[in-house]
């Protein structure tokens, strides 16, 4: 049976990042072994993930756990299971945050991969009584260890409305470094917001260590309608699809189309009732464009 015991504010273990938790919860159980030392990131993404995706999160999580970083993700299926299994490959410690209380594992299929995860030095947390129910509402609240207890979080995989986006938004409420893997429209929304994208394991390592990320990507390539559009756009004031239409002398169908095509390369971000502004990448675009001539 693996060591249990509890958090609370007077425990000698007690994590210090926790200290930043709104609202605390009292106390939180684990299994396994914790240590509190070294850097930690978190990795997060869809439930049902994309092949590509599973091997990302997977490859990151080796390399991390090789460079003796320590893996944090929610124990579910898709992203989750393959961030753990790739810290076990890399041959280190990873911890899982439960939606339930921790007498009982969820999803029950992980429970093979749980119990590797304990026998190799490992933990799972929860801050949840025992007996309680992996409820809905829980995720939410599941999340906000996730975010809290890392030093960056990393998004691989996601949907526009993937509960990963709440780690997200907790990972700049706790103000936690916040990175995305390209590929997912979920991602897309982050990196047009200036969430920095990611390629692996040494990206997310070079900024642990307070390093940059060297790119020199070609710029996308757009068609003259939508380079005509990002032109008129504007990082701060809104505009509706029919004011661009009659400023271009095109019809709204093909505005929505141009956005579509910026959008696709996070260069614009749609808001509600059909407005559009350009997105920091958007800008940073420009600028090149500029400079490039």
């Amino acid at each position: 049976m693996p060591t249990s015991f509890r958090f609370t504010r007077k425990s000698a273990q007690f994590p210090q990042r926790l200290l930043e938790l709104r609202p605390w919860p009292g106390e939180v159980f684990c299994h396994g072994s914790w240590s509190d030392t070294g850097p930690a990131v978190s990795i997060v993404g869809a439930r049902a993930a994309s092949r590509e995706g599973m091997q990302n999160a997977h490859d990151l999580a080796q390399g991390l756990a090789k460079a003796n970083v320590r893996v944090i993700s929610g124990g579910a299926l898709g992203i989750d299971g393959a961030a753990h299994r790739g810290a076990l490959a890399g041959g280190g410690f990873t911890a899982a945050i439960m939606a339930c209380g921790l007498e009982q594992y969820y999803p029950k299929r992980h429970t093979s991969l749980f119990e590797a995860m304990l026998e190799h030095g490992g933990a799972i947390l929860s801050p949840f009584q025992p007996g309680y129910p992996p409820l809905r509402a829980n995720f939410v609240r599941r999340n906000s260890l996730i975010a809290v207890l890392a030093d960056i979080v990393v998004v691989v995989e996601a949907s526009t409305r993937s509960g990963s986006l709440h780690t997200a938004r907790f990972a700049s409420r706790y103000g936690r470094k916040l990175l995305c893997f390209e590929g997912s429209s979920g991602c897309a929304a982050l990196v047009a917001r200036g969430v920095e994208k990611v390629a692996g394991a040494a990206d997310v390592i070079t900024i642990l260590q307070g390093g940059v990320i060297d790119r020199h990507e070609a710029l996308p390539e757009l068609s003259p309608a939508a380079q005509t559009l990002m032109a008129l756009l504007s990082p701060d004031t809104p505009l509706d699809a029919s004011s661009l239409g009659h400023t271009l002398k095109l019809p709204v169908r093909q505005i929505h189309r141009l956005v579509v095509e910026l959008s696709l390369e996070s260069l614009a971000i749609a808001l509600p009732g059909q407005r559009y502004i350009r997105s920091p990448l958007g800008q940073e675009y420009l600028e090149r464009c500029l400079e490039e001539g």
